[in-house]
């Protein structure tokens, strides 16, 4: 049984996470030259993605009055107040001088949390595929699952860095991540609330 799931939870998992390849190698841009940014990253991804395997099997196990399904197009909210925030940030600073490089370091710190919160707002999809899929298997499935998930998050997270750290994309993200990385956490909170219908879209 925990065999025969392996190779379907393989499938699932990146049919269901390869766009988060871009918004971690955003992630990875920001944190550029930064100690520590890698461990960050990666402790982010895991906790959003805890709270999406949480999510998935509570409402597979029936406990959807906590999460009904008509909450999670809400999820857009965190990706899209993080970008305006961060959106915000970037034209306040607009005219600062380019030679003061520690301050601009200490504003683009990426801290675990926000990794966590994108993480977790854009995986409403996520949540959508993986309960079927939990309530038609056995408990032994599901645990094999969510142990291949987890296992795989480091992969995802390595990809995400690799693409981030190749030459012409690394210097095309250095010059434009300042606007990119706000530009997609806002699209991808708008396509999340108005993909789902949230607030009658």
């Amino acid at each position: 049984m925990i065999l025969s799931s392996i190779l379907p939870a393989i499938g699932l998992f990146f049919l269901t996470n390869i766009d988060d390849i871009i918004v971690l190698a955003l992630f990875f841009a920001r944190g550029a030259g930064q100690r520590g940014t890698t461990a960050r990253i990666l402790g982010g991804q895991y906790l959003g993605f805890l709270g999406i395997l949480g999510a998935a099997v509570l409402v597979s196990l029936g406990a959807g009055a906590f999460l009904p399904e008509e909450a999670i197009p809400y999820f857009g909210l965190i990706p899209l107040l993080l970008g305006l925030r961060v959106a915000w940030q970037v034209w306040r600073n607009r005219d600062d001088d380019d030679d003061d490089d520690d301050a601009k370091i200490a504003g683009k710190k990426v801290s675990v949390l926000t990794v966590a919160a994108v993480t977790f707002a854009n995986g409403g999809d996520n949540i959508g595929v993986y309960v079927p899929v939990f309530l038609n298997v056995g408990p032994t499935a599901v645990v094999a699952y969510c142990a291949v998930f987890l296992a795989l998050v480091v992969v995802l997270v390595w990809l995400a860095k690799f693409v981030a750290t190749r030459r012409p994309i690394a210097e095309a993200l250095e010059r434009w991540e300042h606007i990119l990385f706000p530009v997609v956490l806002i699209a991808l909170g708008l396509f999340i609330l108005i993909s789902g219908g949230a607030f009658g879209l």
